[in-house]
């Protein structure tokens, strides 16, 4: 196999570059005692919470097992790779799971952070400690959000050079594929699983991009590469602004596919129903129920704060109605509750997923009223409880993350990193989303104008509906059938 770190798509990398990438590599081995060699077999096991609605299964390790897990007793196995970094790679992986269900696949769930005593779950967690602290510093101290995270998360990860050094890690990360068959189908949902999937021999690997703002950050050279939304596509074909110094050849035709956005099915399948249910709401004169989603690095809560004191007053007249998920960040919800006594009244549905799901049912087509607290020390469970009540909420309170492909209206809040911005951009262009409020003034402006005039609700939900009939919320179908080689 050529050195990917050394050329990508055709463009070479300066021999400085590749020997720092590959300094890099040894070190990491050296720090973890592996080098990708050392033996890590799977076993098929059940899947918490969404395993139950899709049919899905889990690839964990074997333990003291031996031998290769049998795929043979799985009926048209899709891989779905993917890593526990925040919330935002398990939710896009969700998508996956529920479409290739909806297409008759059976889902398998591979997480490279589920492997102790691997390079790759070493390597991940290291990555997402820094990440976590990075998000969170950025939240606090406005000099380092300006001069350090927001170009490292617009412009550092965007050089074709980042690139080099994540595939030299990449080859440390492929112990936990040695059981995989070559050619079951793999979707990556971050491009550290898609580039150790390539790495290992996989020969069906769909790269499933998140971002809507082009960064080296997420090639994986040897995979089919899925986008999100046309402006992206030209970007990342382009490889736009990854090397300021030349002028860099394009991705090959066929490495590339547009597909649209990364959607659950049965959110896809009842947009029609939803959107008229908030149509519904907002003529009606009935109380806007606000979601807000805490993110997986557990940043922005003096944001959060601030949004939920300025709904208070609506909330008590009987206008807004808040549901609030906090997933496994118990702790935010009481840091919330010590610094808002009014949050002492709320009703909590938290460690029980049956009784939030038959709380998020009933109130698609029933009422909603007060502040709900949401959240499980189940990741599973932890993430997929936003899916249950984006169905029955009229607006999502979010950063412009991988949320910001979601067919709900949005009202979109500060992002955590530079890459963020253009999934705002992309929302608002569709017209199911605000554009980006970057300060609590302007948020707290938003919601008094949504609260005067509900009809805006109403218009992206039209919005939501126009877009559903082109396709645009289409995409996780399209990228199990590029994976299955099916025609997408």
């Amino acid at each position: 196999m050529a050195d990917r770190a050394a050329v990508i798509f055709g463009n070479k990398i300066d021999s400085r570059t590749y020997a720092k990438a590959c300094k890099a590599k040894q070190k990491h081995a050296r720090k973890f005692g592996c080098d990708g060699s050392e033996t890590c077999h799977l076993q098929i096991a059940d899947l918490p919470v969404i395993g139950d609605r899709f049919g899905a299964k889990w690839l964990k390790p074997a333990g003291q097992q031996t031998g290769s897990a049998d795929f043979s007793s799985i009926e048209k196995p899709v891989i779905v790779g993917n890593i526990r970094m925040g919330f935002g790679h398990y939710r896009i992986s969700m998508a996956m799971a529920s479409a290739a269900a909806a297409l008759g696949y059976t889902p398998l769930w591979f997480d490279l952070m589920g492997f102790p005593g691997t390079a790759a779950t070493q390597l991940i967690a290291q990555q997402n400690e820094l990440y976590s602290m990075g998000s969170r510093l950025s939240q606090k101290i406005w000099l380092f959000n300006k001069l350090v995270w927001e170009p490292l998360n617009s412009e550092g990860f965007r050089k074709l050079t980042y690139n080099a050094a994540d595939q030299k890690n990449a080859e440390l990360m492929v112990a936990p594929y040695a059981d995989l068959p070559s050619d079951v189908p793999f979707i990556g949902t971050h491009a550290w699983p898609a580039q150790a999937a390539v790495h290992a021999g996989m020969t069906h690997v769909v790269n499933a991009i998140p971002d809507n703002w082009p960064m080296a950050l997420h090639l994986s050279e040897g995979a089919t590469h899925a986008i999100q939304t046309p402006s992206a596509f030209l970007g990342y074909k382009a490889l736009r602004g990854m090397d300021k110094r030349r002028q860099l050849s394009p991705m090959p035709e066929g490495s590339i596919v547009y597909t649209g956005h990364y959607v659950d099915h049965e959110l896809v399948l009842n947009i029609p129903f939803d959107c008229l249910r908030r149509i519904d709401r907002a003529l009606d004169g009935e109380p806007t129920r606000y979601l807000l989603s805490v993110g997986g690095a557990g940043a922005q809560q003096d944001l959060f704060r601030g949004i939920i004191e300025h709904l208070l007053p609506f909330i008590d007249a009987d206008q807004a109605a808040l549901f609030v998920n906090v997933g496994d960040h118990k702790n935010v919800w009481n840091d919330l509750k010590a610094s808002i006594p009014q949050l002492a009244q709320a009703t909590e549905h938290f460690d029980d997923f049956a009784e939030t799901e038959a709380f998020a049912s009933a109130a698609i087509d029933g009422e909603a009223h007060g502040i709900h607290a949401f959240g499980n020390d189940d990741i599973f469970a932890a993430v997929y409880s936003t899916n249950l009540l984006m169905r029955a909420c009229d607006l999502l309170v979010t950063k412009p993350s991988e949320l910001s492909f979601y067919p709900v209206p949005k009202l979109m809040i500060k992002r955590v990193g530079g890459h963020e911005a253009w999934g705002a951009i992309r929302a608002a262009e569709v017209g199911d989303g605000t554009y980006e409020l970057e300060t609590l003034p302007e948020i707290r402006a938003m919601i008094d104008l949504v609260q005067a005039e509900p009809s805006i609700i109403a218009e992206m939900c039209d919005n939501i509906v126009a877009a559903d009939a082109v396709g645009t919320y289409d995409g996780a179908y399209r990228v199990v059938q590029l994976a299955c080689g099916e025609e997408a």
